[in-house]
């Protein structure tokens, strides 16, 4: 949670939001001739019935650049202007460098010096850069900070695991950071909280190609670089903390249901997102869905959505919106901000 607020501490915001998602499209019919499944199978499991997926040669760092330039439009900022670049992924261009860098590359400001780093929190890694971003502009550090999520699962799935691969697809999305302004866009960050719980670590994985099992004939064999899920212990996490991140930011803000202009949670399956409205006595309405669209793209997932949300008048001037995001780690994390 961030620090309570003070005479010295600036107020951050959110001045712009832009996303990208691959043209590509993946139909459950498209896996119902790959595997035993079928588009009701899928759907009523899920909510999912298409996802996006990356073309040949289109990497995390170009759905990077998509969602960036949009934001920095949408936010009338100049990439020049940028202070920070933080990139939420777990399906980075290379292990080294950064997506980060090469986005900064792409960006065309390399010779600026900006810093840039990529963050690894699964689909909380954009919330926890929201986090990040949020205290380096209160205490003064930074003034201008781009929040990039963006994912190419589709190369880390097993396509023979249909517990696993109906779920993910390709995407991404950002915002542009800084102080809260008068003139302009600025939608000033209430609160943030992150958390975690290291003993589910083996809960959602990839178990090959790190230090643990490093790539090699065997792992390669054994087909270890592909998501591992334990799919009934995430699902009953995700429900858990769903509920309980939302009725925690209802609580510290005082809030009851119309009062939350929008909720923007996790694009991971629907039922959670159903079970949490239920658990939470809120109207199935307040929470902005595109899971039906896109599947889970990880960190890519809610910026993605709350891009969506943006430009299509989702969100209420004036009234709060709650993201919150769950996932490998475990971790999950939240942020409320006034829109």
């Amino acid at each position: 949670m961030t620090a309570p607020q003070s005479q010295s501490l600036l107020t951050s915001a959110i001045y712009g939001t832009g996303s990208y998602a691959p043209p590509k499209v993946m139909t459950n019919h498209d896996f119902s001739k790959m595997i035993d499944t079928s588009d009701e199978w899928i759907t009523s499991r899920t909510g999912i019935k298409e996802r996006r997926i990356a073309a040949a040669g289109e990497v995390t760092s170009d759905i990077c650049l998509h969602s960036a330039r949009a934001a920095l439009e949408n936010a009338g900022v100049k990439a020049e202007e940028l202070d920070l670049i933080m990139v939420a992924t777990v399906t980075p261009d290379y292990q080294m460098p950064s997506t980060a860098c090469i986005l900064q590359q792409k960006l065309g400001i390399a010779a600026l010096n900006v810093p840039a780093f990529d963050l690894s929190a699964a689909c909380s890694g954009f919330v926890y850069g929201m986090s990040i971003a949020d205290a380096y502009i209160r205490c003064g550090t930074y003034k201008r900070i781009l929040v990039v999520g963006a994912e190419v699962l589709s190369r880390i799935m097993d396509y023979k695991d249909r517990t696993s691969c109906i779920l993910f697809g390709d995407g991404g999305g950002a915002v542009v950071m800084g102080p809260a302004r008068e003139n302009g866009p600025s939608h000033e960050l209430m609160s943030t909280r992150m958390l975690a719980d290291g003993s589910g670590a083996m809960s959602l994985l990839i178990p090959g190609g790190g230090n643990q099992n490093p790539a090699s004939p065997a792992t390669v064999s054994e087909n270890s670089h592909v998501v591992r899920l334990d799919g009934k212990e995430v699902f009953r996490f995700g429900i858990t903390v769903a509920v309980e991140l939302i009725k925690d930011a209802m609580t510290r803000h005082n809030l009851k249901a119309e009062d939350i202009g929008c909720i923007i949670p996790h694009q991971a399956n629907i039922r959670i997102i159903e079970s949490a409205a239920e658990r939470l006595n809120l109207p199935l309405s307040l929470f902005f869905t595109n899971l039906d669209r896109y599947g889970n793209t990880s960190a890519g997932s809610v910026p993605l959505a709350l891009d969506e949300a943006n430009r299509s008048n989702r969100m209420p001037k004036g009234k709060p919106v709650i993201m919150v995001a769950f996932g490998a780690g475990l971790t999950w994390t939240s942020a409320v901000v006034q829109w």
